[in-house]
C-alpha cells in the first residue's frame, strides 16, 4: 500500500474545517453536493487570474453563504462594490440555469488572505502565471521558492511540474524542494494546493506544498 496522503484530507477535523458546512436534513445532501460542486466550479472558471486561495460555502435551510478567500479582494470588488455585486448575479443566474435552487438569503463574503507568499493555492498559481508568461520553468520555480522561504512562518516548500516541460515532445516531471515538509506528521500545518498552467502544447501540472510549522492544543485555544 503507498503511503502518500492528502495533505488537507489528512488533517480533516485535527487542523482543518470542511469547505461545505451545512445545517440541513440528510434528504437534501444530493441536491447541496451537487450545487456546491457546480458553484465552486463556475467561480473556479470564472475568477482565474484573480489569486483566489479558497471557496467555502455554510447553508442553512433558508441560507447561502459563499465566502471567497483571496489575496487581492480589490480585484473582486470593485469600484463602490459593482464587481461582487455582478458576481453575485452571475453566480444566481448560473444556479437557475442549472435548475440549483437558490436560498432565500444569499450571500458573497470577500475575505483578504494576509500572506499570500504563504497560501498552496496562490503560490500554485503565480507558478502557472510565469508559465503561461513563456519564462523558463527553472527560473520560475526557483524565484517562487525563494520568494515563499523568506516569508515569515514558513519552514518549508516543495514544488512539482509535470508535462511537456519547455516544450519537449515527451513530458518529464521537476521538482525543488527546501526545508522540511513532515507529511505524516498531523499537527504539522501543511498547505497544498494543484494548479493548471495552459500552454499551446498542452497543460503543466504544478503540485505546491507549504509547510508552516507545528500547531498544538494550546495554540488553537
Amino acid at each position: 500500500m503507498s503511503k502518500i496522503v492528502h495533505p488537507y484530507a489528512h488533517r480533516l477535523v485535527i487542523l482543518r474545517d470542511w469547505k461545505s458546512r451545512w445545517i440541513t436534513t440528510p434528504k437534501k445532501y444530493k441536491e447541496y453536493l451537487r450545487g456546491d460542486v457546480l458553484i465552486r466550479q463556475f467561480l473556479q472558471k470564472k475568477l482565474r487570474g484573480f489569486y483566489v486561495s479558497g471557496i467555502e460555502f455554510e447553508r442553512s435551510p433558508k441560507s447561502l453563504r459563499v465566502i471567497l478567500r483571496t489575496s487581492r479582494p480589490g480585484m473582486i470588488i470593485g469600484r463602490e462594490g459593482v464587481g461582487a455585486t455582478k458576481l453575485k448575479e452571475e453566480i444566481l443566474k448560473m444556479m437557475a440555469k442549472n435548475k440549483i435552487d437558490a436560498p432565500a438569503e444569499f450571500k458573497v463574503d470577500i475575505m483578504e488572505v494576509a500572506q499570500p507568499e504563504a497560501d498552496a493555492a496562490i503560490v500554485a498559481y503565480m507558478v502557472a502565471e510565469g508559465l503561461e508568461k513563456r519564462l523558463p520553468y527553472r527560473k520560475v520555480m526557483k524565484q517562487t521558492i525563494e520568494k515563499v522561504m523568506t516569508t515569515r512562518g514558513i519552514f518549508g516548500a516543495r514544488i512539482v511540474l509535470g508535462g511537456r516541460l519547455g516544450g519537449a515532445e515527451i513530458s518529464r516531471s521537476e521538482e525543488i524542494k527546501k526545508g522540511s515538509i513532515p507529511l505524516q506528521t498531523f499537527r504539522a500545518d501543511i498547505d497544498f494546493a494543484r494548479e493548471k498552467a495552459h500552454l499551446p502544447y498542452g497543460d503543466v501540472g504544478i503540485k505546491v506544498w507549504i509547510y508552516r510549522g507545528q500547531i498544538f492544543d494550546k495554540d488553537k485555544k
